[in-house]
């Protein structure tokens, strides 16, 4: 079982976005047949079975054995992570078309957010050490100062990223995410 499944197809956000099937894909978190959920959850294995189904379909869900009973094979299947991380695009997709005019300024930020959860996810986590910093902060600036701030901001990126853009040594990804923090302005 993978820690994270990095979700990219439509079909695949489809299946897991029904509450019935994120309690299935709960209950699989260890091997187990769909008689044996759906005991624990006071369903009908028929219904646990579809659901079953639908996520493996969609490769969130894996058959990893299967046993008889009374002369029947039942599956065992398990989860194919411990967690799911939805591409931001197919948010998007699923909820509606953006607002192109109101959201343009943001498309690149969701974008940048989008290749950094890739990026994540595709980490080597049983590595034994993987050099890495998160930071995140708040920021107040005046109205009168907010392109000065910008432009320092810029500047302060662009530096690093001149001293440190050699073609030698390990490469590490920055990304920075600046944007308003909402209604709660002073």
């Amino acid at each position: 079982m993978r820690d994270v499944l990095y979700l990219e197809q439509i079909e695949q956000a489809e299946a897991l976005l029904k509450p019935q099937r994120v309690e299935v894909l709960r209950h699989l978190a260890e091997p187990r047949t769909c008689t044996e959920v759906a005991a624990l959850l006071g369903q009908t294995p028929q219904r646990v079975y579809y659901h079953v189904k639908q996520l493996a379909a969609a490769g969130l869900v894996e058959q990893v054995a299967t046993r008889k009973v009374r002369g029947i094979s039942e599956g065992i299947y398990q989860a194919a992570a411990r967690s799911y991380w939805l591409s931001p695009r197919l948010v998007g997709r699923i909820g509606g078309l953006r607002r192109a005019r109101d959201e343009l300024s943001l498309g690149y930020l969701l974008d940048l957010m989008e290749e950094v959860q890739a990026d994540v996810a595709a980490l080597d986590r049983t590595a034994p050490e993987l050099p890495s910093i998160g930071v995140s902060g708040e920021i107040r600036v005046p109205t009168e100062r907010r392109q000065e701030f910008l432009h320092d901001l810029q500047s302060t990126l662009q530096d690093l990223f001149t001293r440190y853009g050699g073609a030698e040594g390990d490469a590490f990804k920055l990304a920075v995410a600046c944007y308003p923090k909402g209604d709660n302005h002073e």
